[in-house]
């Protein structure tokens, strides 16, 4: 092998993880878009074919996820820590597995009527998916520390209302139903919907973490 060959074994590679999570981010927004539209469409069959498609998404993110650790596996010096790549990575991942989770528990249990929960938690999960975005994008060269920072606390408040939302969902759930099943089939969903947010606020958490060591 050369030295040059062995040289640039150990260089950083910082544009392929940035990019690559870059690209994760882009992916969950687009899954974000979709899960908010297919919430707010009326047609339920269209609605079922929505909800389904989102299994690529979550897909297209497992590869990513599969990317990153593979770079980590064939890069000896990273951008930042080896385990906050890995924690962030799998924060991400995590999103989009609940972001699965919550659609196909909507198809499963066959729910017919959209509540306004769910529509109002949509939105907080979409509003902290585009903040998440853009702090993983400031990430690459973190010149601008306070736009870091305002997403991290953004995303930080919307879990807060995230929790309030599955609060008052529950309460209004237990106060009206009384249908045993449907009571555990929508408590489910609102369960999943809100960890959703708690991921974004771990994958945050992470991005603070790392602003903090390394900006």
């Amino acid at each position: 092998m050369s030295l040059n060959s062995i040289i640039k074994k150990f260089l950083p590679k910082d544009k392929v993880f940035y990019s690559i999570f870059e690209q994760v981010g882009a992916n969950l927004q687009e899954m974000g878009n979709a899960f908010r539209a297919a919430i707010e469409e009326t047609n339920e069959t269209k609605r079922t074919q929505m909800l389904r498609a989102l299994e690529d998404g979550e897909h297209k993110n497992d590869d990513l996820t599969h990317k990153i650790f593979v770079e980590l596996g064939q890069n000896f010096i990273t951008p930042f820590d080896r385990e906050d790549i890995h924690y962030l990575a799998t924060s991400l991942d995590d999103v989009a597995d609940f972001i699965y989770a919550s659609s196909k528990k909507m198809v499963n249990y066959q729910v017919k009527n959209i509540d306004n929960y769910m529509r109002d938690m949509v939105i907080v999960i979409q509003s902290a998916i585009v903040a998440l975005d853009k702090a993983l994008h400031e990430l690459r060269n973190m010149k601008n520390l306070r736009a870091i920072t305002e997403a991290c606390v953004l995303i930080n408040s919307l879990e807060n209302q995230a929790d309030d939302l599955l609060d008052n969902a529950i309460i209004n759930l237990f106060a009206s139903s009384t249908d045993a099943i449907e009571l555990v089939k929508l408590k489910d969903i609102y369960q999943d919907m809100e960890i959703i947010t708690d991921k974004c606020e771990d994958a945050a958490n992470v991005i603070e973490s790392i602003i903090i060591k390394y900006a």
